[in-house]
Order: C-alpha cells, then sequence, then structure tokens
C-alpha cells in the first residue's frame, strides 16, 4: 500500500486498516511460532504498511494542529 493511497483516505478508514495490519502482524507471529507460515516476507510488508499509516495520521495531526507557516 501506498502513502499516496492511504492519504485519500479518511482517518476512520486509516486507523481500521492500523488494527487490520496489527492484527495481521500478531497473527503472522503466531504463524511463526507453530511452524506454518507461507509467507515470511509478509511480516515486513505488514510493519511497513503500519508505520506508512502512522505517518498519515501524524501528518494530518500535526497539520490541524499547527497553524499554516507559509509567508
Amino acid at each position: 500500500m501506498k502513502a499516496k493511497e492511504l492519504r485519500e483516505k479518511t482517518n476512520e478508514e486509516l486507523l481500521g486498516l492500523l488494527a487490520d495490519r496489527q492484527k495481521h502482524l500478531v497473527e503472522f507471529r503466531l504463524q511463526m511460532v507453530t511452524g506454518t507460515v507461507e509467507n515470511v516476507r509478509s511480516s515486513r510488508s505488514a510493519r511497513h504498511d503500519i508505520a506508512r499509516i502512522k505517518t498519515v495520521l501524524r501528518e494530518r495531526e500535526a497539520a490541524a494542529g499547527q497553524p499554516n507557516k507559509a509567508n
């Protein structure tokens, strides 16, 4: 998932995606323990998606809290 696609979504959609990716990461870790992992790279992609989502949410939070400093 690209950051451009994430910026087009609402905060509620982003929070839903964040919860989904975090759940996926927990499930992946459980599969690693039981030895039933099909795709070992899915952990990396989930972590990257989580970071992108948090970055977009933080950008929005900062933009809403800070006045426009463009002169």
